[in-house]
C-alpha cells in the first residue's frame, strides 16, 4: 500500500451496506466476481477507477500503464497454453508483478506499439499452424500493419508436438518476427514437447525473474504500484486433468453398421469401422460443462498394443524400471506412463543411434522434412522397432520415450437435457499396416469399456465453442464423422433453452446404410423443429464422391444470405476437413461478394473477430 492508500475500515459493513452490495453482485458469474474485487482493491487502495483491459472470458481487468506491467498473451487449441499461460500470470502475481492475461483473439492489436513487455505462451497446431484463437493476432504481426516494436522486450513459450515435423512452427515463427520488427529478446525461445513441465516451469522461471527486474527497475522512476492489478482467476478446485474424475460408464452403444472400409493409404488393408456412443455418469463430481468443452480421458493403453511393442524390443515386461524416484514394472509403464502411437524425433535420433540404420538418419536430415513427416504420419512405436531392430534395455527405453499424452475428445450432450452425465462420440481406430494389425490407444481403450467400469476424467473448457448468447441468433454446423458430436449437444441446448434461432447441419459420411451418426436423433429433431434444415453428404454412395464442402457450394446462395442476417458458423472434424471446408467458404463468399476473394477472406476473418466463425479441429 502507498502512503497515499486510505486506511482500510475497521469494522465489517452496516447492514444497509450488506443489503446495497448483496443487490449489486446478484446474478454476476464467478470472472465477474473476481473482476469485481480486483476493481474495489483497487479503488480501497487510492487509485480512483482503473483502466479496463480484455480479458479471455470477454470481462475486463484493470491494468497500469503498459510500460509498468507484463501482459501475458496466449493461444490455445487444446487448453495447455491456456494452463501455462495461467502458470505463468498466477507466478508473477505472487512475486507482486502488475501483470495482464489475455487470450489473443482478445488482445487489442493496435495496443502493440506501446506495448513494452510482452510474454506469449502459445500452441501449434498441426504443422505450422496457430491455434484458432491466435490466427488474428498472428496475421497481424505477419502482416504490413505490423508496427515497428523498438521498445519492446519480449519472451514466447511454444507449446507442440514433436510427432510432427514441424515442431513448435508457429511459436518459432512469431520468436522470429517479433526480432524482426525491432522488439527485443529478454530470454531464449522455449519449445515444449508433450512432456510440458520439463521446458515451461525451468523456462518460466527464468523469465519470470527478468520480467521482475525489468518492473521493479521501472518502478522509481515512474512511481509504478507493483501489486497485480489484474484478478486471475483461481485454481480450480476438485477434479482436474492432473487429477481426473473416475466416471463410471453408463453406456456403450456401437452406431456404425458392419461395414469395411480402407484407411488413410492404399497399403492398409479393409478394417471394421467401429463409431462408438459413450455415457458417462459425472454424479458426485461436482464438473460442469458446457456445449462445445471437451472431456479429458486418461486412458489405459491397450493389452494388444503393449505386448506388440514388449515383442519388438524383445524386452521382459516384469522387469522393473525406476524413473526419478517411481519404479513400476516395464508392463506397466508402457500401459499407463508412456506413449505408444506417436512418435517423436528426439526418439527416432535415439533409435537411429542404437539401430545404426543409415536410412533411419536420412530420414531425419532436417533440409528434407517430407520424409520425416511421412514417416510420423504413417508409423506408430512399434513399426519403428519392427523395421529398424535396435538393442534398448529396459530403463533406457522407458527414459526415451514420451510421457503418454492425455485425449480429448468433444461433448456430444447438454446438461440441461442429460443431467450429470457427459456423452462421446469415438470412433475406435483399427486398422492394418505393414504387416500388422493396429489400434488407436485411447480410443481402444474406450471402446472396450463395460458398462459398470470407470474412466478418469476431466473437463477441458472450450470458450471459443459456444452457441450464441443471443438466442435469436441462426447458426450453421458444419460435422463430418464424429466432428457431429459437439452439435449434438449444441441442439439439444437450444431446444432445453427455447432459442428462437435456426439450426442448420451439414453432416457428411461415407456411406448413408452404415454412416450416418445420430440418424434416428436427427430425424426426430426436424420433426420436432429442433433441427431446421439437415445437408448430407455420403462419399462413396455414388461413382462422383461428395463430400460436405461439396453441399456448402451447392447452398452457397442461403448459406450467405444465413451469414449476411446474422448466423453463428460452427466447424468441428479433422484439420484437413477444415481446411477444404475453409476453401469452400471463401468460394461461397467470394461467389456472392462480386467475386472478390481477397475480400472474402477479409469477411471471414471479420467474422473470426466477431465470434462468428469457430473451428474445432484437430
Amino acid at each position: 500500500m502507498t502512503a497515499a492508500s486510505p486506511a482500510f475500515p475497521p469494522g465489517p459493513l452496516d447492514e444497509d451496506r450488506k443489503v446495497l452490495l448483496a443487490r449489486l453482485v446478484e446474478g454476476l458469474d464467478a470472472p465477474a466476481l473476481w473482476w469485481l474485487s480486483g476493481y474495489t482493491a483497487g479503488l480501497a487502495q487510492g487509485h480512483g477507477a482503473p483502466q479496463l483491459a480484455v480479458l479471455p472470458g470477454g470481462g475486463a481487468a484493470a491494468a497500469p500503464q503498459s510500460g509498468q506491467r507484463l501482459t501475458v498473451l496466449y493461444g490455445s487449441q487444446t487448453g495447455n497454453a491456456r494452463r501455462e499461460a495461467e502458470k505463468l500470470a498466477t507466478a508473477a502475481e505472487a512475486a507482486g508483478l502488475a501483470v495482464r492475461l489475455v487470450r489473443a483473439d482478445a488482445y487489442p492489436t493496435r495496443e502493440l506499439a506501446s506495448e513494452r513487455l510482452l510474454y506469449i505462451v502459445i500452441s501449434t497446431q498441426g504443422e505450422g499452424d496457430p491455434p484458432d484463437d491466435a490466427i488474428g493476432f498472428t496475421e497481424f504481426l505477419s502482416g504490413k500493419r505490423a508496427p515497428k516494436l523498438p521498445e519492446l522486450k519480449y519472451a514466447v513459450l511454444g507449446l507442440g508436438d514433436t510427432s510432427y515435423a514441424d515442431f513448435c512452427g508457429i511459436a518459432r515463427k512469431l520468436d522470429a518476427r517479433l526480432a524482426e520488427l525491432g522488439a527485443q529478446r529478454i530470454h531464449d525461445l522455449g519449445q515444449a514437447d508433450l512432456d510440458i513441465d520439463s521446458v515451461a516451469a525451468p523456462w518460466r522461471e527464468a523469465a519470470l525473474a527478468k520480467a521482475g527486474e525489468l518492473l521493479r527497475a521501472a518502478a522509481p522512476a515512474s512511481g509504478a504500484h507493483l501489486a497485480t492489478v489484474t484478478p486471475l482467476r483461481p485454481a480450480a478446485a476438485g477434479w482436474s486433468h492432473e487429477r481426473p474424475f473416475p466416471a463410471e460408464v453408463l453406456a456403450n452403444q456401437r452406431i456404425t453398421g458392419r461395414e469395411f472400409r480402407a484407411v488413410g493409404f492404399r497399403k492398409y488393408g479393409p478394417v471394421e469401422k467401429d463409431v462408438r456412443h459413450i455415457e458417462l455418469s459425472l454424479e458426485g463430481s461436482g464438473l460442469a460443462y458446457e456445449p462445445g468443452d471437451a472431456l479429458g480421458i486418461r486412458h489405459r493403453n491397450p493389452e494388444p498394443l503393449v505386448a506388440s511393442v514388449l515383442e519388438a524390443a524383445r524386452l521382459d515386461g516384469n522387469a522393473a524400471v525406476t524413473i526419478e524416484g517411481e519404479t513400476l514394472p516395464l508392463h506397466e509403464w508402457l500401459a499407463t506412463r508412456r506413449e505408444l502411437t506417436r512418435l517423436s524425433r528426439p526418439f527416432l535420433a535415439a533409435h537411429a543411434e542404437r539401430s545404426g540404420s543409415a536410412s533411419l538418419r536420412q530420414l531425419l536430415d532436417p533440409t528434407q522434412p517430407a520424409g520425416l513427416a511421412a514417416l510420423l504420419a504413417d508409423h506408430q512405436l512399434v513399426d519403428v522397432l519392427r523395421r529398424w531392430p535396435a538393442d534398448w534395455d529396459h530403463q533406457a527405453l522407458v527414459a526415451a520415450l514420451r510421457p503418454q499424452a492425455q485425449r480429448l475428445y468433444s461433448i456430444a450432450s447438454s446438461r440441461k437435457r442429460v443431467g450429470e452425465e457427459a456423452h462421446l462420440t469415438v470412433d475406435a481406430l483399427r486398422y492394418h499396416a505393414h504387416g500388422h494389425d493396429h489400434l488407436g490407444a485411447a480410443s481402444a481403450f474406450l471402446a472396450a469399456l463395460e458398462e459398470g467400469a470407470q474412466v478418469p476424467v476431466y473437463v477441458e473448457p472450450n470458450e471459443r465453442f459456444r452457441v450464441p448468447a443471443d438466442a435469436s441468433r441462426d447458426i450453421i454446423m458444419i460435422g463430418p464423422g464424429t466432428g457431429v458430436a459437439p452439435f449434438r449437444g449444441f441442439v439439444q441446448e437450444r431446444a432445453e433453452t427455447g432459442a428462437s434461432g435456426r439450426n442448420w447441419l451439414f453432416f457428411g459420411a461415407q456411406h448413408f446404410n452404415t454412416g450416418f451418426l445420430y440418424q434416428a436423433e436427427w430425424q426426430e429433431a426436424l420433426q420436432r423443429k429442433e433441427l431446421h434444415r439437415l445437408d448430407l453428404a455420403f462419399s462413396r454412395d455414388q461413382p462422383a464422391k461428395v463430400y460436405v464442402q461439396d453441399r456448402l457450394r451447392e447452398r452457397g446462395a442461403e448459406l450467405y444470405a444465413w451469414l449476411q442476417d446474422g448466423a453463428h458458423l460452427y466447424v468441428c472434424g479433422a484439420i484437413a476437413m477444415g481446411k477444404d471446408v475453409h476453401a469452400a467458404l471463401l468460394d461461397v463468399v467470394a461467389a456472392h461478394n462480386g467475386g472478390d476473394r481477397e475480400a472474402a477472406a477479409e469477411y471471414l476473418t471479420t467474422l473470426q473477430a466477431e465470434g462468428r466463425y469457430a473451428r474445432d479441429v484437430y
